[in-house]
């Protein structure tokens, strides 16, 4: 028997009854199935996508766009989905390009796919300064933190192989999801590819200083807990060297008056005893990081 390959493109959507059914109508166009997952939505959303013939996922209340994209992870999985894509319900996206994402990963070239806003100076016109710096600041912590040279870490318009839906599904319930998809992809060795895309036209953030912090602590959370020795570590060291500069100072007080300035003495004590102690948790954090890889080998 030969396998058919199976498409699936999987829409997060929430309160997005006035673009969803435009969406889907292009969508099937290039897909064997539609997954919506419904993040909570008080509009049409869901109704609307399940008259429009996709599988409808609902969450009861809004848990984010990570949890969204989670829970069609999961979904995609359980189809054994050949090729999963992402995109976003506003309409931003393009879908007669889906067939240039997946076909990296149809060919076995590529386990991620991501559609690029900037790829070879494609920067979107539309896109408003505050974005694109915001995007930029994202974009170098991710490639710092996953040694990916990407050019947009933010682009929702992704394609997935098999193992890649199996290996990288996203925990985090926000905005973060979509950098932490890249660095656990990387992590896991999988083999990503950007191609320049043709938005539409840009999203307009509901909360642009909240989503970028978000972004920002999940990159951050990432590397803390996978490479302790440099997070931690690296300031705990600071932290004592700051301690010690106290301590000098204290000795320098002592030399010139005869006499301890015990509340110097005691605030340097005090600092690099919290050094220490962040010196001593990186070193059990790398120790327990390393007995869970070797476990999982």
């Amino acid at each position: 028997m030969v396998h058919k390959l199976l498409i699936v493109v999987c829409v997060p959507a929430r309160n997005e009854e006035k673009n969803i059914a435009n969406v889907l109508v292009r969508v099937k166009m290039y897909a064997d199935k539609v997954i919506v997952c419904d993040d909570g939505s008080t509009d049409l959303t869901g109704k609307i996508s399940e008259a429009m013939g996709a599988e409808v996922l609902r969450n009861e209340s809004p848990n984010g766009y990570g949890a969204a994209l989670g829970v069609l992870f999961r979904r995609a999985a359980e189809l054994h989905a050949d090729v999963m894509v992402t995109l976003d319900a506003d309409g931003q996206h393009e879908p007669a390009e889906i067939p240039s994402l997946a076909d990296p990963i149809l060919k076995g070239e590529a386990d991620l796919v991501i559609a690029s806003r900037f790829l070879n100076g494609g920067e979107t016109r539309s896109m408003q300064a505050y974005r694109r710096a915001g995007i930029s600041i994202i974009t170098g912590l991710a490639r710092a933190a996953s040694g990916l040279q990407l050019t947009d870490a933010q682009s929702g318009f992704r394609a997935y192989s098999r193992a890649a839906v199996q290996k990288i599904a996203p925990v985090e319930l926000g905005m973060g999801a979509s950098v932490e998809i890249l660095m656990r992809a990387a992590e896991e060795g999988l083999r990503i590819r950007e191609v320049s895309t043709a938005t539409r036209r840009e999203r307009q953030a509901r909360n642009p200083v909240y989503q970028g912090a978000d972004v920002i602590a999940s990159i951050l959370k990432f590397i803390s807990i996978r490479h302790p020795l440099l997070s931690y570590g690296t300031l705990g060291i600071m932290i004592i060297i700051i301690g010690f500069v106290y301590g000098s100072y204290t000795i320098q007080l002592y030399a010139a008056q005869s006499k301890a300035v015990t509340n110097v003495a005691l605030l340097s004590q005090a600092i690099v005893t919290s050094g220490l102690l962040l010196v001593f948790m990186a070193i059990i954090l790398f120790t327990v990081n390393n007995a869970i890889k070797e476990s999982n080998k």
